[in-house]
């Protein structure tokens, strides 16, 4: 691809999320200052909201990742789950078997008995939900009523709760009023600004370089930010196409056209992308014929009538050089009653029509008269054919 190109060890752009890109923007620090307090300070739940793909899963990472090795961590990525298959999916991510014949009851006093082993162990027990605005409302109560697993000085177990903004509109319905009430952190993660995209940016791609890093002028990231709406994750996707054309192009340096051009061959811009069947040759015109009555008007003797315009794809055949003369200029055809027929005006002055015509006769003197007389009669040379210039 174009890593070679740009100088780059690897795609900066790439929709995984990587810990190691993220850009510490004012949201974000915020965001990973929420999260790591509620884990730290062993809070209630947790809850952290954000447009899809504006980063919160590799913020999610980036938290997990620093987190010790005295915690254990149960991560749910899918979430389309009743409330007993919720608890099979916990309990198989951390580590358990539950049994398929197990009623819940059972699945529920083996989860418990694990909990307090791992408190016993002096470990941290933590459960994460990703995507949890797919979780049913019977579902988010079977989450609450595991918080209520506890000793008498703490919790055997945290929650923290990643979803999409509708994700706050379900826990504000009045049955999860009780769940609603142990929500002791929560954080909402707003889109880029126009500086935060700037500097997202180049931040990824002085990452990913292993030289002097490719850089994005302002204004390029503008018009990123401006069809991304400062989207993470449509930034990552605009700023990747940049480079593919840009390498497509042979362009080392990005500039505010070819952000354009990917704008529009993305489908983000207004206007559709230019078609490769684009042809500036019009095509041909197909006059009518002239009636016999349009054909007569306006004649002068026995002259034709103006031929039809028509547009010519193909360049006519070239005569052989002939003298010019002048004639009367070219009359326009107009539509009249439904046909066509000629409209007398004073045309442009200096302006003609040129057309062929025969080259006048050449006049010779008495003298060469008679001398070529005399030659042909003497020499026996025969008369030349009639309109030839010896004749």
């Amino acid at each position: 691809m174009y890593e070679r190109f740009y100088g780059l060890r690897e795609r900066p752009f790439s929709l995984t999320p990587d810990p190691s890109y993220l850009y510490p923007s004012r949201v974000h620090k915020e965001a990973l200052s929420h999260l790591r307090y509620g884990i730290e300070g062993q809070a209630g739940f947790i809850v952290i909201t954000g447009e899809i793909g504006c980063g919160k899963t590799t913020m999610l990472q980036t938290v997990l990742r620093a987190i010790d090795k005295k915690t254990s961590i149960a991560r749910l990525m899918n979430t389309m789950l009743d409330a007993r298959e919720l608890i099979e999916a916990i309990m198989l991510d951390f580590g358990l078997e539950p049994r398929p014949d197990s009623s819940k009851p059972y699945l529920l006093r083996d989860l418990a008995r694990f909990l307090v082993d791992q408190r016993n162990a002096g470990r941290l027990s933590l459960l994460v939900i990703d995507e949890a605005q797919n979780l049913s409302v019977t579902a988010l109560e079977e989450v609450r009523m595991l918080s209520n697993l506890e000793t008498e000085k703490s919790k055997l177990i945290h929650i923290v709760l990643v979803g999409q903004p509708n994700l706050r509109d379900l826990l504000a319905r009045p049955e999860l009023e009780q769940l609603r009430q142990r929500v002791t952190v929560s954080y909402h993660l707003d889109p880029l600004k126009a500086d935060d995209t700037y500097a997202y940016i180049n931040h990824r791609l002085k990452h990913a370089s292993v030289g002097p890093p490719l850089t994005f002028s302002r204004a390029v990231t503008d018009i990123v930010h401006q069809h991304s709406r400062g989207v993470a994750r449509m930034i990552n996707v605009i700023a990747d196409a940049i480079l593919l054309y840009g390498y497509g192009a042979d362009k080392h340096v990005i500039d505010e056209d070819l952000a354009r051009e990917v704008i529009v061959e993305l489908g983000l811009g207004e206007g559709q992308p230019p078609s490769g069947d684009d042809d500036d040759t019009p095509e041909p015109v197909t006059v009518p014929a002239l009636s016999d009555a349009a054909a007569s008007h306006g004649r002068v003797g026995s002259e034709p009538p103006p031929a039809p315009a028509a547009v010519l794809t193909t360049a006519p055949p070239v005569a052989a050089p002939r003298p010019l003369a002048l004639s009367e200029p070219a009359r326009p055809l107009a539509r009249a009653e439904g046909q066509l027929q000629p409209v007398r005006r004073t045309p442009p002055p200096n302006t003609y029509r040129y057309v062929l015509a025969d080259p006048p006769p050449v006049q010779k003197s008495a003298v060469a008269q008679w001398w070529e007389k005399f030659r042909r009669s003497a020499f026996g040379i025969p008369r030349p054919a009639a309109g030839s210039l010896d004749s």
